[in-house]
């Protein structure tokens, strides 16, 4: 009774403080993040500090943050595995911060730029986060709109809200808004989950090689001022699933939104990147990443260009980024489009999965997701 009614005094406290309560009956260390801790216990002004306290306990001890109403101006890795991240709400908590590819190689172990720029970095397994917005709020519009001669422009603009890191798996968000314009969301690793959640940009803003469902969400491309060639303005997806991995980027049952200034007609589903790679002859565009793109039931607002799907640039033996690698070689598909943008043109689509769509879910949830 005493350890009950303890614990129900402390709940009532966290919620006073306008902080999302997280239960921690199995064990797990419960921190708070809040913008006013006062005298509370394991509270921390931010994020990343709640993280490094959190990194003295045993690494199989799970790990409940609760993050409190504000706006939190971090960058956070988050290293730890069996992690619970809570925040109170996509509208009242906010992780953001504004690096961007240009600037941030040095906080990479290669030197990445665009890894380097993420907002917030997942690098365990068994992670969820859920009920906050994760924003990299660098002024992409701002620099985008200068001239390609302007020496204030920055060339590498790729400014990432979230990197699911090479050694993170079992990675989900319930009700989190990624934010950003180019390259928002990077799936870098294994298995990651997007259940309604919101994830907007422009250019390539869901990619990577992981395996990714994205179901019963909202992907929203957001404007830009430079358009690109071909007809295109921007691109959805940027799938580099490697050709042995039966399953790349899902997007099912989810709806494909557009904000004020997107055009009619002038964004692909997805583009294939074949990412440049350093192998024994050369440093070229990974000719095994057939990229992987499939969208089943999804509702499509009329910004979807009526080809669906469109070519990318990669890098070629020389240097120069000459090597085209077209839709019609890479994994993409769709079923049970609906919408005004689900209108298309044949333009020599011909790949089908290998297994029902059903089966390649089951594959990301497997033993983890409900």
């Amino acid at each position: 009774m005493t350890f009950r009614l303890s614990s129900l005094l402390a709940a009532s406290a966290l919620a006073l403080s306008g902080c999302a309560t997280v239960p921690a009956g199995d064990g797990a260390l419960s921190l708070e993040v809040s913008k006013d801790c006062g005298a509370r216990p394991r509270c921390h002004a931010t994020l990343g500090a709640a993280l490094q306290a959190a990194s003295a306990e045993p690494a199989d001890r799970p790990v409940r943050i609760a993050i409190g109403p504000g706006d939190f101006n971090e960058r956070v890795v988050a290293e730890r595995s069996n992690l619970v991240i809570t925040g109170s709400g996509q509208d009242r908590t906010r992780l953001h911060h504004d690096l961007v590819a240009e600037h941030a190689a040095a906080l990479h172990r290669d030197r990445w730029g665009t890894a380097g720029s993420a907002t917030l970095t997942i690098t365990g397994k068994d992670v969820a986060v859920s009920d906050l917005a994760v924003e990299n709020d660098f002024d992409y519009l701002a620099n985008d709109a200068l001239p390609s001669a302007d020496p204030r422009k920055i060339g590498n603009s790729q400014a990432l809200a979230v990197l699911l890191d090479t050694t993170s798996d079992k990675v989900r968000f319930d009700r989190v808004a990624m934010l950003g314009y180019q390259d928002t969301l990077f799936a870098h690793g294994g298995r990651a989950y997007v259940r309604d959640s919101l994830i907007a940009g422009n250019v390539d803003f869901v990619f990577g090689d992981g395996q990714l469902l994205i179901e019963d969400s909202e992907l929203r491309t957001r404007r830009r001022v430079a358009a690109e060639a071909d007809g295109f303005d921007s691109f959805l997806l940027a799938p580099s699933t490697p050709i042995a991995q039966a399953v790349g980027i899902l997007v099912h049952r989810s709806r494909l939104t557009r904000e004020d200034g997107v055009r009619d007609a002038s964004i692909a589903l997805a583009r294939p990147w074949h990412p440049t790679t350093r192998f024994a002859d050369g440093r070229y565009a990974d000719p095994d990443a057939i990229g992987q793109a499939i969208f089943v039931d999804c509702w499509m607002d009329a910004h979807i260009h009526p080809d669906h799907w469109a070519s990318m640039a990669g890098t070629a033996r020389s240097g120069a980024k000459t090597d085209i690698f077209t839709p019609q070689s890479s994994r993409f598909w769709e079923s049970g489009s609906t919408g005004p943008g689900a209108r298309k043109v044949d333009i020599g689509m011909t790949w089908q999965p290998p297994m029902p769509f059903a089966a390649m879910r089951a594959i990301v949830l497997d033993g983890w997701a409900d």
